[in-house]
């Protein structure tokens, strides 16, 4: 009987021991640049969680426009259990294709928003260091947040991988240029602070990942739409040297845009000014941020700055002067559907007209010999002028260069029901699959399906073995081969996921020549 009851004491004591390490992991903290966080932990116990770490001061007041400025040390422990204020911008509303998932909560929405957020496996700290991905969001660069659904990082936290989403300034908060700022920077530049968001919250990785269980010597940056194209300025933006060494873009790139140049951007900087009575940087300052967001409205991206764009992204790759990545990048089949197409025969007026001799060519790319054969190719020429060249175009670069690209087409017609049932492989679909993440698509809206299950656990194993090595390939996958100029494939991903040629390349190559010439 005694011995019983000495046993059950030390079982009571056993659970009592338990019940506690399990508290002490749950409430673990961490020294990092600032001072101490904490955060939470998975329902299972097994992945560390923070949520709205500060990777610099608040951008407001007479910080506004200003590069991001170093976090202000606290006391005590910093609780980190919920995102950081999505930049400002307007509140979001199912639009479109895009459901709730798509898009960031409704708040808080703020121009404090300089918070990061870190998933990582709670083993991570008695093992090697694991490797880090880096992740950029889109929305046009007028909107978006790390706190949407599809963009939470617990599943490629359990393969290894320690996941990082930030918050980076958009539209006129994040690209906005003035003669008194470019004088103000000490560097004759101004304009580019989303971008400078970005490369602060990589040296923020640089400096205090390894404390999560993360390599700071192996970090990718990846990124879709808006975030791809900010992948795309950092690659070849000096100001990122030495900060990753792995580059994932899906669905936009810079490749034979026109970004404004500085004197262009800060021109409409004073007229933005103009508008508001606001005719001082200090009194720009001043005006409130919903002022801002309401009247200025033009900016929409990055600007050719000389200090961090110096030059295109096209001239600095012919150059050879980009940071040292290895490429994975591709996009969707049905990026950019066209609401309401032009019939045949306008559709063939147009573009007798844009190509006149040559228009022949175009139109074995592009046919129209019926008003539905119009539709399908109007749907197809936005997707490769949008996408298409660019990403494309990368990838050319990438290889000519002799440095690693992989390609590939996401095809799958994502299952819906009422107005989402017109959209295919739109584009933001692949986001969810690629992270493992369709836990959050709305079912109601979404039926998906075991097809769907299988396609994320091939890309998201593709996208993790990327991550790590620098190659998606890996035991039990299709091949996915390097891209190659001379005879270049890509891997589609959808019902069925193969390799094969890059048949649009014709048409492609047709596009960046005419774009070329214009």
């Amino acid at each position: 009987m005694k011995l019983r009851a000495f046993s059950l004491c030390n079982l009571l004591l056993a659970v009592a021991l338990a019940t506690l390490h399990f508290s002490a992991q749950a409430s673990d903290t961490l020294r990092i640049e600032g001072g101490r966080v904490s955060g939470t932990v998975s329902s299972d116990g097994r992945i560390s969680i923070f949520k709205g770490i500060p990777f610099a001061a608040p951008p407001v007041g007479d910080l506004r426009w200003k590069a991001p400025q170093p976090v202000k040390k606290w006391s005590g422990v910093k609780v980190c259990d919920a995102f950081g204020p999505s930049p400002m911008q307007n509140e979001p509303a199912p639009f479109s294709m895009w459901s709730a998932e798509f898009l960031i909560p409704k708040a808080p929405i703020s121009e404090d928003c300089l918070y990061l957020n870190v998933w990582t496996d709670k083993q991570g700290k008695t093992t090697a260091k694991k490797p880090v991905v880096v992740w950029i969001y889109g929305g046009g660069f007028v909107s978006g947040g790390a706190g949407c659904a599809i963009y939470d990082g617990e599943a490629t936290a359990r393969k290894g991988v320690v996941f990082v989403s930030i918050n980076y300034r958009v539209g006129a908060f994040g690209f906005f240029a003035h003669p008194e700022l470019t004088k103000e920077s000490g560097k004759n530049a101004s304009g580019n602070y989303a971008l400078m968001d970005q490369i602060a919250a990589l040296k923020w990785v640089k400096k205090n990942i390894a404390q999560f269980g993360g390599d700071p010597e192996n970090v990718t940056i990846a990124g879709q739409s808006a975030g791809s194209m900010s992948v795309n300025c950092l690659v070849v933006s000096p100001q990122a040297k030495g900060l990753f060494n792995k580059a994932i873009a899906e669905s936009g790139a810079g490749f034979g845009r026109n970004y404004p140049s500085l004197k262009q951007a800060e021109e409409a900087g004073l007229k933005a000014g103009e508008k508001l009575n606001a005719t001082s940087l200090a009194a720009l300052r001043k005006v409130p941020a919903e002022e801002i967001l309401k009247n200025i409205t033009t900016y929409r991206g990055p600007i050719t700055d000389g200090l961090v764009l110096p030059e295109s992204v096209s001239t600095i790759y012919q150059a050879g002067k980009q940071n040292a990545v290895t490429l994975l990048t591709g996009w969707n089949q049905n990026e950019n559907a066209v609401a309401k197409p032009k019939n045949a025969a306008d559709f063939q007026a147009q573009y007798n007209q844009q190509y006149g001799p040559i228009a022949q060519t175009f139109f074995q790319y592009y046919p129209a010999q019926s008003d539905a054969e119009a539709a399908h190719s109007q749907d197809e020429l936005a997707r490769d002028m949008s996408y298409g060249i660019q990403n494309y175009s990368w990838a050319q670069a990438q290889a000519q260069q002799g440095k690693g690209a992989y390609l590939y087409r996401f095809t799958r017609k994502l299952p819906a029901t009422g107005i989402y049932a017109q959209y295919g492989a739109f584009h933001t679909g692949e986001v969810a699959y690629a992270y493992d993440n369709l836990r959050f698509i709305d079912r109601a809206l979404r039926p998906l399906n075991a097809t769907d299950d299988q396609i994320a656990n091939v890309m998201s194993a593709y996208w993790v073995n990327f991550i790590k090595t620098g190659n998606p390939n890996g035991t039990g996958l299709p091949q996915w081969p390097a891209f190659n100029t001379n005879a270049p494939q890509m891997i589609m991903l959808g019902d069925e996921i193969k390799a094969g040629p890059l048949t649009e390349q014709p048409a492609l190559d047709f596009l960046i020549e005419q774009a070329a010439k214009r």
